[in-house]
């Protein structure tokens, strides 16, 4: 009984055991890109509601000094805080005077600030290295979003 299972072996029978071996890393790193863009796309959506409700929130009427910079502090520091995903994802917030465009042009209102929110995502694993294979992440992923606003008077969104 034991010499017809050795004469069953042939260069076959380890066939799928090395396609296995061949293959599972390459699951393992598509498997990672996807989690990382699903992770990705889901910090997307969330950044958009979040941006949208701390320039509405901070940026339209700051608390105390009304000033550009005091302004884009609190809408960043909203943002973090609504995000809640300090271990990948960085928040940039600046605020930009709109300008009326050609010369001329008629300006609805002068003191229209422009919010340019802009979310970096890291992707996780920063480095992963499996037999035969090497996955390195970009930098970050950078995604903006931005909302133009009246700072003087509340609830004016443009």
């Amino acid at each position: 009984m034991r010499g017809n299972w050795l004469l069953r072996l042939n260069g076959r029978d380890g066939q799928m055991t090395v396609e296995l071996a061949v293959m599972t890393p390459v699951v393992i790193v598509i498997a990672l890109v996807v989690l990382n863009l699903m992770g990705y796309v889901e910090a997307c959506a969330a950044f958009d509601q979040a941006a949208q409700d701390a320039v509405i929130a901070q940026g339209v009427t700051p608390a105390g000094s009304q000033n550009e910079a005091r302004a884009t502090e609190e809408v960043r520091s909203l943002l973090e805080d609504l995000l809640g995903r300090e271990d990948r994802c960085e928040v940039e917030v600046r605020a930009e005077a709109v300008s009326g465009g050609a010369e001329g042009s008629f300006v609805i209102s002068p003191l229209l600030t422009r919010y340019v929110c802009t979310l970096s995502y890291r992707p996780w694993p920063r480095l992963l290295r499996l037999p035969g294979v090497t996955y390195e992440a970009p930098l970050s992923l950078r995604y903006e979003c931005e909302l133009v606003v009246d700072r003087y008077r509340p609830g004016v969104v443009m």
